[in-house]
């Protein structure tokens, strides 16, 4: 496995990969990474022949200077998984690389898919930051396929409308979210979880199951459906930031679950904010 932190680099190493007859796929990451990454990496390899996975905490989707500096960056130890799980190459550029001196443009996804749920509460520049790094990603590598966990929901649709928008020849591979047998969804945050915490945090996969449980009963009135979530939250004294029933592709609220519909879900439990989803109406609404 090599990492190569230029995109120069980058280019070349794709080249020579399409040059011997691979396809490419590309796992973009923030680092600390965790066995959800490593199954999208597992996905990519059953499918592609070259794999790489990006490494970039990208301070354009953070509005937070502090939560900034304090995310984990342990590049020696996610490389070394990375490798393990079948990465051919890791893209571990600096901020200079992507954003050099007098970068002046900001991919803007407008609408109801960055201004809603975590548009919301963390604001639109947020999810600006999303599509700018990713469309830089894309472009650098130009991989055939990119991969994404769709526990991060809003973030895979704002990915699929900039693709979609601006005509980027790759496709957005969505896999399942990734679980600990408890059920809580993979995420980097969970570390920061106390023993109590990490038992609280079971209520909002329960909340999500109680309302996907609902649904497959009948339930199609979304306000009943919430508040059955809303009282497996308040059970374990977890409050929502929000829970929401929304079109899965356009995230406008819904009043009535009759087709498709996902259920996003984000909450604080201490000062770790934890976000969720779940499908319904789509096979057995699993999350």
């Amino acid at each position: 496995m090599r990492i190569v932190r230029t995109v120069r680099e980058l280019r070349e190493a794709v080249a020579a990969a399409r040059a011997a007859g691979s396809t490419a796929a590309l796992v973009p990451t923030m680092g600390a990474l965790h066995e959800g990454h490593l199954s999208l990496v597992r996905a990519a390899r059953s499918e592609h022949g070259f794999v790489m996975l990006s490494i970039f905490v990208n301070p354009k989707q953070f509005t937070d200077a502090a939560d900034l500096a304090a995310y984990p960056r342990e590049e020696g130890r996610d490389a070394a998984l990375a490798e393990g799980a079948g990465v051919d190459l890791v893209f571990a550029p600096d901020a200079a690389e992507l954003y050099p001196g007098g970068f002046a443009t900001t991919v803007h996804v407008s609408g109801a898919i960055t201004e809603t749920l975590e548009g919301a509460g963390r604001g639109s520049a947020h999810f600006d930051g999303v599509a700018t790094v990713v469309s830089k990603l894309l472009i650098a590598a130009a991989p055939d396929a990119a991969y994404f966990g769709q526990k991060d929901a809003q973030q895979l649709v704002v990915v699929r409308r900039m693709v979609a928008d601006l005509g980027l020849p790759v496709r957005i591979v969505a896999c399942p979210t990734s679980r600990d047998e408890d059920g809580l969804a993979r995420s980097s945050r969970n570390v920061r979880l106390g023993a109590e915490q990490r038992i609280r945090a079971l209520a909002i996969p329960r909340a999500l199951d109680a309302i996907a449980e609902a649904a497959r009963a009948g339930e199609t009135d979304a306000a009943a459906l919430l508040a059955r979530g809303e009282a497996a939250l308040a059970q374990s004294g977890v409050d929502a930031e929000y829970l929401a029933l929304v079109q899965p592709d356009t995230l406008e609220a819904v009043q009535r679950v009759t087709e498709p519909t996902l259920c996003a879900i984000a909450a604080r439990v201490g000062d770790v904010r934890l976000i969720d989803n779940v499908l319904l109406g789509d096979g057995p609404g699993r999350r």
